[in-house]
């Protein structure tokens, strides 16, 4: 571990972050269109290719708020479309950042596409112009795509995103082999879906991923666990991990990027939130053979925002993430911090185990 690397006072907290935080700010990157604002960065996967370590942000937009007005876009298959309401208007409820309600619809404050970014040394990023951004497409992604988690499977790197649209909210599958040509399988879980995390191998001959279904009603935001044949249809669906009351992780739970495999078992970093949407990291241990048992999970978190880019933003008190690059014990972990930069920090596996 670099000596140099930022560690808070705190004895909880295991995460060394980088002396450069933020990585990236929204004014780093170039908006997709005219008219708009890049709002937030959050939440990349992470990936090698070609020497090279990236990143695949999510690229969150909207227009410059006028006084008096609440404005958004949406996608439909004709382009981008602004849509404009006076605050005054008794159909336009909010409170939530993230969301808007006018007469009785959901609308997202602002419209997220995959942008990706590359570094020679883990820290320093640039934009990679000669690589398309990812937008969304067909009714299923009216709303953009969030959140994205990369798995390379053999030859194959497969993304699993948050497709948003009037339906819900539900999980996407894309693949690609050079980053520039892409198939696109469509939904692979149904609404209301997200945090999809693919294991990188095959375990007794079938495919794996972590998935949070959620309900309302009945059961709540739990960290599920799918099997499959070929990455495409799901069953043997098993609950693995439900909300502690009174914790850290109270109101709900989500994978973060895939699980690495270690000696002990599988290691899995997820986000845990409590009710008034305080974001914390914390682990889960599965079994190398039987991925569905749990062997152990975090007691306290293993990061929680303290830095003043993690609390304060256009969603403060959040750390968040679905993207990591692994080198023998040190772990570089890439999250989004207060819904607004992209962060870094190290840690070591040995010591997120011992805490377990």
């Amino acid at each position: 571990m670099n000596p140099a690397l930022i560690h808070p006072a705190s004895g909880l907290d295991l995460a060394e972050r980088l002396p450069g935080n933020p990585l990236l700010r929204p004014d780093d990157i170039a908006p997709s269109h005219p008219g708009l604002k890049v709002e937030c960065l959050l939440n990349p996967a992470a990936f090698e290719f070609e020497g090279r370590t990236w990143l695949l942000l999510r690229v969150a937009e909207r227009p410059e708020q006028k006084p008096g007005k609440t404005s958004f876009p949406v996608l439909d298959p004709t382009g981008i479309h602004i849509r404009e309401f006076s605050n005054n208007d008794p159909r336009l409820k909010g409170g939530d950042p993230r969301v808007v309600n006018f007469d009785g619809e959901d609308y997202l404050t602002t419209l997220s596409h995959l942008r990706l970014v590359s570094s020679d040394d883990g820290v320093r990023f640039r934009e990679e112009p000669a690589f398309p951004p990812l937008v969304g497409e067909g009714p299923y992604e009216t709303f953009g795509i969030e959140d994205c988690r990369v798995t390379r499977i053999d030859y194959t790197w497969h993304l699993t995103y948050t497709a948003v649209s009037p339906h819900g909210v539900a999980v996407g599958m894309r693949s690609t082999r050079d980053w520039k040509s892409f198939t696109h399988h469509g939904l692979v879980f149904g609404p209301h879906n997200k945090d999809c995390a693919l294991f990188s191998e095959r375990i007794g001959g079938s495919y794996f991923a972590l998935h949070r279904p959620s309900s309302p009603e009945i059961g709540g935001n739990y960290i599920w666990i799918a099997e499959s044949p070929d990455l495409l249809h799901w069953g043997n669906h098993r609950c693995i991990a439900r909300t502690r009351p009174g914790m850290w992780d109270s109101a709900r739970v989500g994978a973060g990027a895939s699980p690495i495999r270690t000696d002990r078992g599988w290691l899995e970093v997820y986000h845990g939130a409590t009710s008034d949407h305080r974001y914390c990291l914390g682990a889960l241990l599965l079994d190398l053979d039987e991925p569905w048992k749990v062997i152990a999970r975090s007691r306290e978190p293993i990061m929680e925002p303290f830095a003043p880019y993690e609390k304060e933003g256009f969603l403060g008190n959040v750390v968040f993430t679905n993207g990591h690059m692994v080198d023998g014990d040190e772990l570089t972990l890439y999250y989004g911090a207060s819904d607004s930069v992209i962060c870094a920090a190290r840690f070591s596996i040995r010591a997120i185990l011992a805490t377990l």
